[in-house]
């Protein structure tokens, strides 16, 4: 992508306190022999730490994600002050690349009886990687996929910056981290407090609902969330990751990540990252 804009030299909490979760979530070599798939058998399940057998599934997920690239995605985020941001795309893994189309509702400012009415407020495309992010305006009556779309603005027609600290870049920079080349190794998510929460079905599926290993120093217990991770990782029988929700200091709405599955037609654009 072009040259990101310089930010003002200081290192926000925020920043730190992610670059500290993108560590965790890559934890560990690679582990030999793949995980035995394990049948639901019952619909309920208590809060405790993983179990070998469940650390491996969580330890395959973000293996199984860089697999199945390119994989369609959501990302939905709360800015505060009742905005909210989705972006639907794709993303490649191979390539640590994404694209997607982006909208931006809340408050509109006009007001009624009920207070202020909910519109959109933006809405165009959007490139990420593992530097930064572009966008540009959607260009007009065109319904076709979003990697399409962006293949046909110029390099030029792109505005390009470094990630910030607020929710949807944090979410952003997480997603491009997460899928991975090789398993993460599943002794070190149990020995770093990953948990299973509770079992899920989400679409006729059952999933696990695990909290990842907890942040370097966190003490298991403390805080009003016990000293769990802020990452909660939704994860099937066969280690197919679903859902992660990341948790923000100061925001009481978490963002979300959803994957549905590969998107074999798509191709990501190459004109957002053109030189010359």
């Amino acid at each position: 992508m072009a040259r990101k804009r310089k930010t003002d030299g200081r290192t926000p909490r925020r920043a730190l306190w992610l670059r500290t979760l993108i560590v965790i979530t890559a934890c560990g070599a690679a582990v030999g022999g793949l995980a035995a798939y394990r049948t639901f058998s019952d619909d309920t399940a208590t809060e405790r730490p993983v179990t070998m057998e469940e650390a491996s599934r969580l330890a395959l997920s973000r293996l199984n994600l860089y697999q199945a690239s390119p994989v369609a995605l959501t990302l939905t985020a709360t800015e505060g002050g009742g905005v909210v941001v989705r972006v639907k795309g794709v993303v490649d893994y191979r390539a640590r690349r994404a694209v997607g189309s982006y909208q931006v509702t809340g408050a509109s400012g006009s007001s009624g009886a009920s207070g202020p009415a909910t519109g959109q407020l933006d809405h165009g495309l959007i490139v990420w990687d593992t530097g930064g992010i572009g966008l540009a305006p959607a260009p007009k009556g065109d319904n076709s996929p979003a990697w399409q779309q962006a293949e046909h603005i110029p390099r030029s027609g792109w505005s390009s910056r470094s990630y910030t600290t607020d929710p949807l870049d944090a979410g952003l920079q997480l997603l491009i981290g997460l899928g991975a080349d090789r398993p993460d190794n599943p002794l070190l998510l149990a020995q770093s407090g990953a948990r299973l929460l509770e079992r899920e079905r989400i679409d006729g599926r059952t999933y696990d609902r695990f909290a990842g290993p907890r942040a370097q120093g966190a003490t298991p217990g403390a805080g009003s969330d016990g000293g769990r991770s802020p990452l909660t990782y939704w994860v099937d029988g066969d280690g197919g990751l679903r859902r992660v929700t990341m948790r923000m200091p100061g925001l009481g709405t978490p963002t979300t990540l959803e994957f549905s599955g590969r998107d074999g037609r798509a191709k990501l654009p190459e004109a957002p990252w053109a030189t010359g």
